[in-house]
């Protein structure tokens, strides 16, 4: 299983290579890890292009090459992302770190914390970071672009 998997991603590595050179992009691609899952690590000069303002294009990028590579290598659902310039490795250090603060504060106050809308990759960074807080929940609250999260204390 696990050798079907290393097989996997590294066609996966391919698409997404292939992919750059078609957009005419000088990159260096590898694989990695953010947080629990598989990450193509993208360095190039050309990250403002792939980055989008606020990371809307990279959110793209990674919607469209996950179809690109569940037709090629016929999976059902690929399971992984794509970082450029550690864009989201940096954005899921900050999404912890702010869960954190609004697990503290819930804490201090014995009040729920309401975030920012998020999507849904940012929503389950929030929901893994306070796992290990036996004495907060979380909670996603809200429809489409307005889903957030709330931190409580488990006591309510």
């Amino acid at each position: 299983m696990e050798v079907e998997m290393k097989e996997k991603n590294r066609a996966a590595l391919e698409c997404v290579k292939e992919f750059l050179r078609e957009m005419s992009i000088e990159a260096k691609v590898e694989e990695g890890v953010i947080g629990d899952s598989v990450a193509f690590l993208i360095r190039t000069d050309d990250a403002a292009l792939l980055i989008g303002e606020d990371g809307h294009n990279l959110f793209a990028l990674n919607h469209l090459l996950k179809k690109i590579v569940e037709r090629k290598v016929s999976l059902s659902e690929a399971q992984f992302m794509i970082d450029v310039n550690d864009y989201q490795r940096r954005k899921f250090d900050e999404l912890r770190d702010k869960a954190r603060m609004g697990a503290q504060r819930v804490r201090y106050f014995k009040k729920e914390v309401t975030l920012e809308p998020m999507s849904p990759f940012e929503r389950r960074i929030v929901h893994l970071a306070l796992q290990e807080y036996p004495d907060i929940v979380t909670e996603s609250t809200g429809a489409g672009q307005e889903r957030r999260v709330v931190i409580r204390p488990s006591s309510i």
